[in-house]
């Protein structure tokens, strides 16, 4: 299949992808950034191989590309790493790492677990079921029936606590 069959195709339903995407991600922008990493990936893809049924291997491309998207945004909703700084981020035990490094970062979790004992019932309630659970605010906030705002305060003030035991840990290590 020639490039030219492939823009050919691409200008045919671009519309239609643009709708199955805006649909998909609920945003005209980002729908527009995955139409065009379509383009990409579908240009790519040709020049690696024949493709026999272009139309629904586009199709499939934009809803493979906005369903990483979503995932990645779920991911990213949950977790504070814009409140965490990044050389703690970058302190965290690689998977393959040496007796002494997990015997720090077990030291870590023991200090962690200190610490988040000493929680309020509901904070801990919070923090196990958004970073435990996966659930998210609105979900915590219902279940527990305290406001949404209450839920992203309480995780923050956690969070605050997590990166401040990491913090004084890894200083006295460093002794």
């Amino acid at each position: 299949m020639s490039q030219s069959r492939f823009n050919h195709v691409f200008i045919a339903q671009r519309v239609s992808l643009l709708r199955t995407l805006e649909r998909m991600v609920n945003n005209h922008s980002t729908a527009e950034d995955l139409l065009q990493e379509t383009y990409l990936r579908v240009t790519r893809a040709l020049s690696e191989r024949a493709i026999d049924h272009l139309e629904p291997f586009v199709f499939q491309t934009a809803r493979n590309l906005a369903l990483d998207h979503l995932r990645a945004r779920r991911i990213q909703s949950r977790t504070l790493l814009d409140d965490v700084p990044l050389d703690v981020v970058e302190s965290v035990a690689a998977p393959a790492s040496s007796a002494e490094d997990a015997a720090h970062a077990e030291q870590l979790l023991e200090r962690l677990n200190v610490s988040l004992s000493e929680l309020s019932n509901r904070q801990q309630q919070i923090f196990i079921l958004s970073r435990l659970h996966g659930h998210s605010y609105l979900e915590i906030s219902e279940k527990l029936g305290v406001s949404l705002s209450t839920v992203q305060k309480e995780l923050k003030l956690i969070m605050a606590i997590c990166i401040g035991v990491a913090e004084r840990h890894n200083d006295s290590s460093e002794l």
